[in-house]
């Protein structure tokens, strides 16, 4: 029997689907002031987010107006996903517009794959469909593994209703993320956000954090390009940004280099999301002082 969550999820990407477009558009407001009305915890991370991100105290109606911004985008982008599927590919194409796409041709010239590291920003799922559908060109994405079961299952498909490769995170992530890049293929890895809790030392947003080695990693010994990339709203319409591949060369110990990759990869996120605060949908603890906020007094 399918579990609640994912009765829910089959009720909304229904609902979106079927909802004409003015009216799904409409209600990612109503979804994001209903979500922020229930986020308990996560809005206090979001706050805590948009302080990191603009670098100053904010008044409660710049706090109040940022989190309400930032529920109604991550609204916008389930919505968005949901009616996603069977999209033709001119309707994606005509739906946003990439910067820097010469940089990712460059790194598949170069025949080792390659990376694009990502932040949770705006609207990845478009991008990444519009890489499968438009440029037909492979895509592999990692994403975590989720309960209940049947809802994991259901994202899975959805993704690979948009041509995307599914790996999982977990032991064999590896060896096929591998398998992608030696087939010259684009590997997707959301970057900022360390899950496991055994990545690497960083200073972002003028904390100090951990980001995921892998990446830099697989960069340094694959020579597959690692590209910073993000894809944001802009009104009606999307932006897809693609900076040039970070330099791989080997300066020192394996160890230092992935350090000094990764801290090269952590800034070049910080600033895409600086450039829409309210599209960053990171709502989990990412720095040891969001774990000590949510301690009980």
């Amino acid at each position: 029997m399918p579990s609640r969550a994912l009765r829910l999820f089959h009720l909304g990407s229904w609902a979106s689907r079927h909802a004409p477009a003015p009216v799904a558009s409409a209600a990612s407001g109503l979804a994001g002031a209903i979500a922020v009305a229930m986020a308990g915890d996560k809005r206090q991370q979001v706050e805590r987010n948009l302080r990191r991100i603009h670098g100053r105290p904010l008044s409660r109606w710049e706090l109040q107006r940022g989190v309400q911004a930032t529920f109604a985008n991550y609204a916008r982008y389930w919505i968005e996903s949901f009616r996603l599927p069977g999209t033709p590919p001119e309707v994606l194409d005509a739906g946003i517009a990439i910067e820097g796409w010469e940089h990712v041709e460059a790194g598949l010239e170069r025949g080792h794959g390659v990376i694009l590291a990502l932040p949770h920003l705006g609207s990845w799922e478009w991008a990444g469909f519009w890489v499968a559908a438009c440029k037909e060109v492979p895509i592999s994405v990692v994403v975590e593994s989720l309960e209940p079961r049947d809802v994991y299952e259901w994202f899975v498909g959805l993704r690979e209703s948009f041509g995307m490769h599914v790996i999982p995170l977990g032991p064999r992530a590896s060896s096929e993320v591998l398998a992608a890049l030696r087939a010259n293929h684009l590997v997707c890895l959301l970057s900022d956000r360390d899950i496991s809790g055994s990545g690497i030392e960083v200073e972002f947003f003028g904390e100090t954090t951990t980001l995921p080695a892998g990446p830099a990693t697989l960069a340094l010994r694959t020579g597959a390009a690692l590209i910073p990339t993000a894809a944001l709203y802009e009104g009606g319409h999307r932006r897809g940004i693609v900076r040039p591949a970070l330099d791989p060369t080997r300066t020192g110990p394996f160890r230092q280099d992935v350090r000094r990759l990764t801290q090269e990869l952590a800034h070049e996120l910080e600033a895409f999301i600086r450039l829409a605060p309210e599209q960053w949908h990171l709502l989990q603890p990412n720095w040891p002082s969001d774990a000590l906020a949510a301690e009980p007094a």
